[in-house]
């Protein structure tokens, strides 16, 4: 079975489509392989997988940790959902931009975005599921947010009646951020 890189953006984010094997009992998949991941220069070393379930209209983000660096794997595996990834290294072209897609336990699609870059998402469906493969541990001393409806970076969000949570709603800005020390963990290098 193979794993396809569907489409690529900012030289970083990469939608994946894993094939699928299907037939009347069912379908079998290949979500992960290291030796596939690594021919196709993603990552192959995680350290933590997550999963969330949330309902019709939450939104989740936008979310990034900077020590460890934490580059997250997003599939949705029961639902719909809106994944986003947001650049937010100093000096990358591409700052503030942003990539939206719709993943669904249907479609397959799933969403690489490495550190340097916030995340989120906007629950399509009455219940959704996300499981993320992370490439760092988890810590709240090195984890922050970006406002889910920042006008600077203008996500089109596919619902306009949402539930974001206090977090999430106090998020400061691109701008804000920027303007922090901890900024200076993710700098743009040109390769």
């Amino acid at each position: 079975m193979q794993i396809k890189i569907e489409s690529q953006h900012f030289r970083d984010v990469a939608i994946i489509v894993p094939e699928i094997f299907q037939d009347e009992r069912g379908f079998f998949s290949e979500t992960f392989r290291a030796d596939q991941f690594s021919a196709l220069g993603l990552p192959t070393t995680f350290v933590q997988d997550n999963h969330s379930r949330s309902v019709k209209g939450v939104v989740r983000g936008l979310h990034f940790q900077w020590e460890p660096p934490m580059g997250k794997l997003m599939r949705v595996t029961v639902g719909s959902a809106f994944l986003v990834a947001v650049d937010i290294r100093k000096g990358s072209p591409t700052l503030g931009k942003w990539i939206g897609v719709e993943a669904s336990a249907e479609n397959r699609r799933c969403v690489w975005a490495p550190a340097g870059f916030a995340r989120g998402f906007c629950a399509l469906s009455d219940s959704t599921e996300i499981q993320y493969k992370c490439t760092g541990i988890y810590s709240n001393k090195a984890e922050s947010g970006i406002s889910w409806n920042d006008p600077a970076i203008g996500i089109e969000w596919p619902l306009k009646d949402v539930i974001v949570s206090d977090k999430d709603r106090n998020a400061r800005s691109l701008a804000q951020w920027l303007a922090s020390p901890s900024s200076e963990n993710f700098q743009y290098t040109q390769v």
